[in-house]
């Protein structure tokens, strides 16, 4: 492959060592948060809490790691991925670890929720993938995009079984402690991530400024539309993460149905991401997107409606998993299209705060609502009318750079 770089020619990295390292990223940072649906019934057995208190802690923590997302991509946009992936992981370890000590709800929202937000924030596969469309030249970008999202996946795939047999065998105690030293050696995973992005993009061939990037962003509609569709996107996979084994369990189903289902997501995201990364190089992205909308509507219906049997959960796993975060690669590369690469990581951490906010709502209100009613039912109704709002949300997207980005070129 090619060797690129924003650094000086003499620092120079293959391509190939950039997607292995920030593939393997992308597993390390993404697994353990997708274990956190086995913590709720040890936990909350554990210490004599509902389930709505775990959920709140874990909708905490999806609403900071959409707040910090642009922030953190604000300073890798100024400054480089490696500090801010380093940082994020160091805090999202310390988060893991202050999380098996706690024993009060309060303490629960700030470690499981604040903390553990902030440090996915610096550390989460959005920052790998910032970085692809910074490092690698424009014709590897979507299939990166792919392979970086598919990563994520595989950690999702590797760490739910992992994550329960730990569980099973010693405790969500050592399990949080495990999933913690997992993340020691992002660092130096991170390092080939180095390069900062070259200035420029602005009128007259100077810097555009921040404030710039983010007003011309707002100002345009293909992109408000983008932030209001991937905001559906959280609301799906944080219920269906947090909720989704326990939902089993109510159901009548063994808990070991639950990690299959979760790793099932993950095995078949990896074919999803893929496909849609190739997809988004050659079609319409905006497409692609309303057409994963429309398909989650349909998979998550039929799944409420039908008997939850071993069989009905496997192939809504396989469904939803191919459904999954596959929205992530033509979302990550609209922006691209838009608005350069210049700022992509503070834009899509923008687009990403949609997507946490309603990952906030979709966790909170599962526990919720079932707190209120002992029944997931109101949620997955909601769930389905949102994905057919976000289905015909895309289709008006153009996919056009902006007349700043047409001009120069």
């Amino acid at each position: 492959m090619a060797t690129v770089s924003t650094r000086p020619a003499a620092a120079a990295v293959p391509a190939s060592v950039i997607l292995v390292c920030g593939c393997l990223i992308a597993i390390l940072t993404f697994g353990p948060r997708s274990t956190m649906g086995f913590m709720l019934t040890p936990m909350t057995s554990a210490n004599g809490w509902s389930r709505e208190t775990f959920a709140l802690a874990i909708a905490l923590q999806n609403l900071l790691w959409g707040l910090g997302q642009p922030f953190a991509g604000m300073i890798a946009d100024r400054f480089g991925t490696w500090r801010v992936l380093s940082s994020g992981a160091a805090l999202y370890a310390l988060a893991l670890v202050l999380m098996a000590r706690t024993t009060d709800p309060t303490t629960l929202q700030f470690t499981a929720g604040v903390l553990m937000g902030l440090g996915i924030a610096g550390s989460a596969f959005f920052m790998v993938l910032a970085a692809f469309a910074r490092l690698l030249p424009p014709e590897y970008r979507s299939t990166a995009y792919g392979l970086g999202t598919a990563a994520g996946s595989m950690g999702q795939l590797l760490f739910a079984p992992i994550g329960l047999g730990v569980i099973d065998a010693w405790g969500y105690q050592n399990a949080l402690y495990f999933l913690a030293a997992c993340l020691v050696v992002v660092p130096l995973l991170a390092i080939p991530l180095k390069g900062k992005p070259a200035p420029g993009g602005g009128v007259g061939g100077r810097d555009q400024t921040i404030a710039e990037a983010v007003g011309e962003a707002f100002a345009h509609r293909s992109y408000l539309l983008l932030v209001s569709g991937f905001f559906v996107c959280g609301f799906h996979v944080a219920f269906i993460t947090t909720h989704l084994p326990p939902y089993i369990v109510d159901k009548g189903l063994d808990v070991s149905w639950g990690a299959w289902a979760i790793g099932l997501i993950g095995a078949f995201n990896i074919l999803g991401s893929l496909s849609a990364g190739q997809l988004a190089g050659r079609y319409p992205k905006r497409y692609i997107l309303s057409a994963i909308y429309f398909g989650r509507a349909i998979s998550y219906g039929l799944f409420w409606l039908l008997p939850t049997t071993p069989t009905t959960v496997l192939l809504f796993a396989a469904a939803a998993g191919l459904l999954w975060l596959s929205t992530v690669p033509p979302t990550q590369g609209l922006v691209g299209v838009m608005f350069g690469t210049r700022y992509i990581a503070m834009l899509s951490g923008i687009v990403f705060f949609s997507h946490q906010v309603g990952a906030f709502l979709g966790v909170w209100l599962g526990g919720r609502l079932f707190d209120a009613t002992g029944s997931y039912d109101g949620v997955w109704i909601l769930g389905i009318f949102l994905g057919i709002f976000a289905g015909l949300v895309h289709l008006p997207i153009s996919e056009k750079p902006v007349t700043r980005l047409a001009q120069q070129s």
